[in-house]
């Protein structure tokens, strides 16, 4: 359980410092909102209309990732140009560690919160202080559970579970199949796991694809991918076709199987079009990721932003329910498959340089 964030839910209006640059961690100089009074988010005086200003924050144990820095840039950049100011916010770390973000941005007295969950069920009491506190809140990527948010957005992970089953389909229409899910605090990897599904149980049930194992993940971990594949070759290595979560799991396995000497003999399938994976695809190593064009989705976000601040009629593409019995405004964009024959899309995107993804290819 997670204690609440705030003990007021009325807060005064807000004025700002002026707020700019990264912040690293919530440091000394930041205060704890847990048992604070109503006065919060007082201020001595009113100051002139600034710019708004925008708090993001991201605590995952993956957020290392180049994924969320690439989703980072692109929001910062076009919310900026769009006439607001971002607070980025990115630690290592599991819900509490995001609690304290949500602490410190608040603090910063931000017109609006983005955040990209952790857990996306254990942050929802947090999430519910904030949106009372008054301050508008947008889930990216992850869909938030069991409380309201203003919007969510994000790709169609249900998509992106059909274009793994589609590729590992055509590549292994026969055979022994392992299936790696991604985090279990993560509503995407349900709905990966559900598109996914809509493909492959009806060769399952007519024989022709063994479902030899499927497992989730704790976390969205290399490392735990790692453990539980190594456990699983350990025992049988037998497999025509691996579904992973993401990216960084398909690299654990095909680490793994090149250990084995089994590397490239094995269909593989995951997303993000991490650049390393993207090389493996060229190599032969992993026959599919799938591709965000994060560009679209970063500016479209900022877009959304700006219009919830500004009260401006922005329409959403659909309304999703999050176990909160509210319908959630969601703004979804199409993922794209992409395999050794059409990589170029990531390099015509500018997502990564045809150098890079070709750099183990002799010429």
């Amino acid at each position: 359980m997670l204690l609440l964030l705030f003990s007021s839910c009325n807060p005064s209006p807000r004025s700002r410092e002026e707020n700019s640059g990264t912040a690293g961690t919530a440091g000394a100089g930041s205060r704890s909102l847990a048992g604070q009074d109503t006065d919060s988010f007082q201020t001595d005086g009113a100051k002139a209309p600034s710019r708004p200003v925008i708090g993001f924050s991201i605590a995952t144990a993956t957020f290392i990732i180049e994924r969320w820095n690439k989703d980072l840039k692109v929001f910062s950049g076009a919310a900026q140009e769009l006439g607001a100011d971002v607070i980025p916010y990115l630690t290592a770390g599991g819900t509490r560690e995001q609690v304290a973000q949500i602490n410190y941005l608040v603090n910063r007295n931000i017109d609006l919160l983005v955040v990209i969950a952790h857990d996306t069920e254990a942050i929802a009491g947090a999430i519910k202080q904030v949106r009372d506190a008054g301050i508008p809140v947008i889930a990216y990527d992850r869909l938030i559970s069991g409380t309201p948010v203003d919007a969510y957005i994000s790709f169609d992970s249900r998509e992106v579970g059909r274009a793994y089953g589609r590729a590992l389909r055509e590549a292994a229409p026969r055979g022994r199949y392992l299936v790696v899910n991604g985090s279990l605090h993560d509503f995407n990897s349900f709905e990966i796991s559900g598109g996914l599904h809509e493909i492959l149980d009806p060769h399952i049930a007519s024989g022709d694809i063994i479902l030899g194992k499927e497992i989730w993940l704790e976390e969205w971990s290399f490392d735990e991918a790692l453990e539980k594949i190594d456990g699983i070759f350990s025992e049988d290595l037998r497999w025509d076709a691996i579904a992973c979560g993401n990216d960084a799991i398909a690299g654990a396995a095909i680490q793994l199987l090149a250990e084995r000497r089994k590397a490239g003999e094995v269909a593989i399938v995951g997303q993000d079009a991490e650049l390393i994976n993207c090389q493996r695809i060229v190599e032969g190593l992993q026959l599919m990721t799938v591709y965000k064009p994060i560009g679209k989705l970063g500016s479209r976000a900022a877009r959304l932003a700006l219009a919830i601040i500004r009260k401006e009629n922005y329409p959403p593409d659909l309304m999703l329910e999050n176990g909160s019995g509210v319908l959630i405004p969601s703004y979804i964009e199409k993922p794209v498959a992409v395999f050794k024959d059409n990589v170029d899309v990531v390099i015509r995107d500018g997502f990564h340089s045809r150098e890079d993804v070709y750099r183990n290819i002799a010429p």
